[in-house]
């Protein structure tokens, strides 16, 4: 679900939920300014043996902006997204993308899950996707 300017992240969520307290402690001790990198919500995942989606969550309750996605797609200034197509596509990763496709789409799980078994990085997967007109969807953290 997206965000309306001025809106908080915690209405993405019902309004009894709250935030699990040991991630919030977590959260608060890794960040500041109320923004979350992407590579610290994982980190806290992986630390506390929680998935990212909570991590995610947690964050959206405590109105706590995600930023600098590891696949480039938002949280960056002055724009939002950094990954821009590439004129060239590897050919085993374009194909991993095809062979990972639902309804058009990647998910986000997919993207990395390609990187990590092909040895590249996040971005070439992103890069490939922008270069093929392919949309990522699905952010591990809850973003999109």
């Amino acid at each position: 679900m997206s965000l309306h300017k001025g809106k908080k992240f915690s209405t993405k969520h019902g309004p009894d939920e709250k935030p699990d307290t040991s991630i919030k402690t977590e959260i608060l001790k890794q960040t500041k300014n109320e923004k979350i990198p992407c590579a610290v919500a994982f980190e806290i995942a992986k630390t506390l043996q929680m998935s990212p989606e909570t991590v995610g969550k947690t964050a959206d309750l405590m109105n706590f902006k995600l930023i600098k996605c590891q696949l480039g797609l938002f949280g960056y200034q002055p724009k939002k997204k950094i990954v821009k197509p590439q004129d060239s596509i590897k050919v085993d990763v374009k194909d991993a993308v095809s062979d990972a496709l639902s309804q058009g789409r990647l998910s986000c799980k997919h993207a990395w899950d390609i990187a990590s078994r092909l040895r590249v990085s996040k971005m070439t997967v992103s890069w490939a996707c922008e270069a093929l007109g392919i949309k990522i969807k699905d952010c591990q953290l809850g973003a999109f």
